[in-house]
């Protein structure tokens, strides 16, 4: 007899060869929240600890066709984007994530996390890219989940302190997302990590410590797809970014030196949480 169907989200992102973000980090993630991982690949990069070396878009056909295929054969529980390198590449998903039923007013939850530049500082779209970002996507997001980097391309806001966050995250949710979710891991100077959740109403900080270590390489994907898998699960939006933040914070704890610089952050934890319960 087979094991009951797990709820399966879907990850609309491009491949890190060096295995640490991207969608390699969102099916690992995916996986030890207790849920399947469908993939929707936007771009093949060649990049290590190093950088991001060169890279091969993938034909903007083939991204809506392959969330197309999974969407109306297998079905999903909610959907999340990574990088997606152009904006005919972010038309398109639109397009196929509203004929699938992703997004909007009452579709499968949508996490878009709005991954502008690598860690290293590569850009990954252009203005164009940004345009197509904020008009065509952000409309259909359940949530959006920027860092501070992505808050200042899409708003223009230089969030410089803690309570800047609240301004941009109204910013952000003037664009039609349901849900913000600023990141403020990039203030390195806030002696806590914490974390912006806006409805359009009301803000609640998500908090966590500032962990000493150099090694975060994939955070921000590992955050995004747990909030989506708490979403796949049922959750509300609260819990599943409460998730999002337990499991970042986790994953950053027992991250690990890899390569000549950012090694990645882990989800070997929780695969030995699993073990030991």
């Amino acid at each position: 007899m087979s094991d009951e169907q797990p709820p399966a989200a879907l990850t609309i992102a491009g491949s890190d060869s060096g295995g640490a973000a991207g969608l390699e980090a969102d099916l690992r993630t995916f996986l030890t929240c207790g849920v399947h991982g469908l993939v929707a690949v936007t771009a093949v990069t060649v990049q290590n600890t190093l950088g991001v070396h060169d890279r091969s878009d993938v034909p903007a056909r083939v991204v809506a066709g392959q969330i197309e295929a999974v969407a109306a054969d297998m079905g999903l529980q909610a959907a999340k984007t990574g990088m997606l390198a152009s904006a005919e590449i972010i038309r398109a998903v639109a397009r196929a994530c509203e004929d699938a039923g992703i997004g909007g007013e009452n579709g499968v939850p949508f996490v878009v996390d709005p991954v502008a530049a690598s860690m290293h500082g590569t850009p990954l779209f252009d203005d164009a890219g940004l345009t197509a970002l904020r008009d065509d996507l952000l409309p259909r997001a359940t949530a959006v989940t920027p860092n501070l980097d992505e808050v200042r391309l899409l708003t223009g806001i230089e969030v410089t302190r803690r309570e800047r966050m609240r301004d941009a995250a109204v910013a952000l949710h003037e664009l039609g997302p349901r849900h913000v979710l600023v990141k403020g891991g990039h203030l390195a100077d806030d002696p806590e990590c914490v974390d912006l959740l806006y409805d359009g109403t009301t803000f609640t900080e998500l908090r966590g410590p500032r962990l000493d270590t150099p090694h975060t390489h994939g955070a921000g994907d590992a955050m995004a797809s747990a909030f989506t898998a708490g979403l796949a699960r049922g959750m509300p939006v609260a819990e599943a970014a409460r998730l999002g933040k337990w499991y970042v914070g986790n994953a950053v704890r027992h991250s690990y030196p890899m390569g000549a610089k950012v090694g990645p952050v882990s989800a070997f934890w929780r695969i030995a949480e699993e073990n030991r319960s």
